[in-house]
């Protein structure tokens, strides 16, 4: 669902608001990723303000205010305070703000993303509105991240997963993750998926940077829908169009769903640290992959700009590897014993002989 810019930039300084109308109107960014951006960079000037001892020091830096960040400030600004902002995130930010178990420290994606809206803010101040002579942090580097293969579960996990819904929403849990695992959306496309979107056997897709594709429905999903929408919660009148309705009778959000899905892994015996709701995105893709989906039609399906994406899932060791392994001709060659080769026939020629 997109968010009027002002909304989420009311308490930012001028110059944010100018660049945040840039990316949105210019560039064409999602109104999403333009409040994500007005996050990383409201969280960065008040990590520089409390450095810089601007404000008191017994103020949470939450509770700092931005809206006095003007040219003054930003010219003040150099890579070693991008630096000390980096070490905060990466040790002493709380990954979950209202958690009183919350671990510390971000980790590498959530740091790059940082880093990639601080970087951009920058060059628009250096080379679009040339308000800076000189860029500060041109030579400020995104984290390593970590290349690594998607969690899923298998097939009979994810039947345990459905079998576990129950409860008053269970019509409405129980599809939820039906159109997870069998679309492989992302979870901020299932909360704003509206009931205009679906036109018979497929779905209109919103997702990254407002990009649109049509996913189509299989049987499991369409009785999953046929058995939700006679159950569906009357919402208000603003939320009466969107597919998921909350016992509140809003647009069910992203964080109600996560909480939900992690309910659902726990009650199935599953691992809750292991899973998640993104966690489905990545089982609905392996799956399929490993059902015979070639990689195209997968891209395309899971909205993905580039190939190199999806073809991590490409890499996943699993049964039908290992078997093609196995019937490679060549697998039949052992090492050389007393100056020959040997294989399994001629192994097994051998000994009907000795007979």
């Amino acid at each position: 669902m997109e968010r009027p810019m002002s909304e989420y930039a009311a308490d930012a300084p001028r110059v944010l608001r100018d660049f945040l109308t840039y990316i949105s109107t210019v560039q064409g960014k999602s109104s999403k990723t333009a409040h994500e951006y007005y996050l990383d960079l409201r969280l960065f000037f008040r990590v520089l303000k409390h450095n810089k001892r601007l404000v008191p020091g017994d103020l949470p830096i939450d509770q700092i205010p931005i809206d006095d960040v003007d040219i003054a400030f930003l010219q003040g600004i150099t890579l070693s305070d991008a630096y000390d902002y980096l070490e905060y995130m990466s040790g002493e930010r709380p990954t979950q703000q209202n958690s009183v178990s919350t671990d510390y420290g971000l980790n590498s994606v959530s740091r790059a993303r940082k880093v990639s809206a601080i970087r951009a803010f920058f060059r628009y101040l250096t080379d679009k509105k040339h308000l800076l002579e000189v860029n500060p942090i041109s030579n400020l580097e995104s984290p390593t991240i970590r290349k690594s293969l998607p969690v899923y579960l298998t097939a009979d996990d994810s039947v345990r997963l459905l079998e576990a819904v129950q409860g008053e929403f269970a019509e409405r849990d129980f599809c939820i993750l039906t159109l997870f695992l069998n679309c492989g959306l992302r979870v901020s496309e299932l909360a704003g998926l509206n009931l205009s979107d679906f036109q018979q056997d497929s779905v209109r897709v919103l997702g990254k940077g407002n990009k649109e594709r049509i996913v189509y429905l299989n049987d499991a999903c369409r009785l999953a829908l046929e058995r939700y929408l006679p159950k569906r919660i009357t919402p208000h009148e603003r939320d009466k169009n969107a597919l998921f309705i909350s016992r509140n009778r809003n647009r069910i959000n992203v964080q109600t769903v996560k909480w939900l899905v992690k309910k659902y892994i726990g009650q199935a015996g599953l691992d809750t640290h292991k899973y998640s709701a993104h966690k489905l995105r990545h089982t609905a893709a392996t799956l399929m992959y490993q059902s015979g989906v070639d990689i195209r039609t997968l891209q395309n399906l899971l909205g993905h700009t580039s190939v190199s994406t999806t073809m991590i899932y490409t890499h996943i060791e699993d049964s039908s590897l290992r078997e093609a392994a196995a019937k490679n001709p060549l697998a039949s060659v052992r090492p050389r014993t007393e100056g020959k080769w040997k294989s399994e026939s001629s192994e097994e020629d051998e000994t009907a002989a000795s007979r």
